[in-house]
């Protein structure tokens, strides 16, 4: 039996903005998505016992289906391969915090081992960036790159089809942090769509906003290397902003934010593609994080209580 892991992960600034070319900084965090793979007779037989957003698990079926072939034929195998797959780990299968990334790359990685592949790190997230198309359309790379190697990163998608840029970030110390799940399944393939085509309808509008993207993912990476997590938060908070004119954000997330900064933590945001899924919040030391997950747990929603800056699984 092979066995694999990969991070989960937020996004601290350019959500949606890296796909068009516009440097992102992504954490993964101190939960993972575990897979075990064996090779079987016939058919593909999937048990996901991931903790869950209601619904979540029909949602994406049919994408979970169709990113394990698209992994199996870029690993150069037959896409019908007859395997038994188990998905579980401590990596709740709430929208925002890469979950189909991180089980795209511990499937692979457990895939790997069951056929004694012998695959670098570098060939996991080639696959597991192709797995990512089933479920986000034009996939910025960036989800898979963090769950495949950990840690902080400076990201910028090359538009014009060559590699990536990704560049490692260090911190004094990992950093905690609540996540608040809506409770709502995102789609993000239609959430990378309908921003694409508004931007497209309305570049007076939309092109300013972009380079405010820029400009504040420059500044929260000195925020970072500085470790001025005050100035972190505040920039969170702007980029959230952002987010909001450009039609992503949504009632339930904007309520989830706002309650985070009411209780203290330094900024929120949501993190992935939003309309639903998550918001993260930076809540330095446990008492601050305590205090703000207690108060989202009180309104009714999930809560996951973690880290960034996080290096090993």
């Amino acid at each position: 039996m092979g066995k694999g892991s990969g991070f989960g992960k937020v996004i601290l600034f350019g959500e949606h903005f890296v796909v068009h070319g516009v440097p992102g900084i992504v954490s993964a965090i101190d939960s993972s998505t575990d897979a075990e793979v064996k090779k079987i007779e016939k058919g593909l037989v999937i048990k996901d016992e991931r903790k869950a957003a209601k619904g979540y698990a029909e949602e994406k079926r049919l994408q979970q289906i169709e990113s394990i072939e698209r992994m199996l034929k870029t690993m150069g195998l037959d896409p019908k391969l007859p395997l038994n797959i188990w998905v579980g780990g401590s990596l709740p299968g709430f929208s925002g915090l890469g979950a189909s990334a991180a089980s795209s790359v511990a499937i692979a990685r457990a895939i790997a081992e069951e056929l004694s592949l012998n695959l670098s790190d570098e060939k996991i997230n080639q696959i597991a960036y192709e797995a990512e198309k089933a479920y986000a359309g034009n996939p910025s790379g960036i989800d898979n790159t963090a769950a495949t190697y950990g840690g902080l990163m400076w990201f910028k998608k090359n538009t014009a089809g060559g590699p990536d840029s990704v560049e490692r970030l260090r911190i004094r110390k990992p950093v905690e942090i609540v996540i608040g799940s809506t409770g709502k399944v995102a789609n993000t393939k239609a959430m990378v769509a309908g921003v694409a085509e508004r931007k497209k309808k309305n570049p007076e509008k939309y092109d300013p906003i972009f380079k405010q993207a820029e400009n504040l993912t420059h500044a929260g990476r000195k925020a970072l290397e500085s470790y001025d997590l005050k100035k972190l938060g505040g920039l969170m908070n702007e980029n959230h902003r952002l987010l909001q004119e450009i039609g992503v954000s949504s009632k339930e997330l904007d309520l989830l934010v706002d309650l985070a900064r009411k209780h203290g933590a330094f900024g929120a945001k949501l993190t992935g593609g939003g309309g639903g899924g998550c918001m993260t919040a930076l809540t330095p030391g446990k008492e601050l994080q305590e205090k703000v997950a207690a108060a989202i747990k009180k309104e009714g929603y999930e809560v996951l209580k973690t880290k960034i800056g996080i290096e090993k699984i």
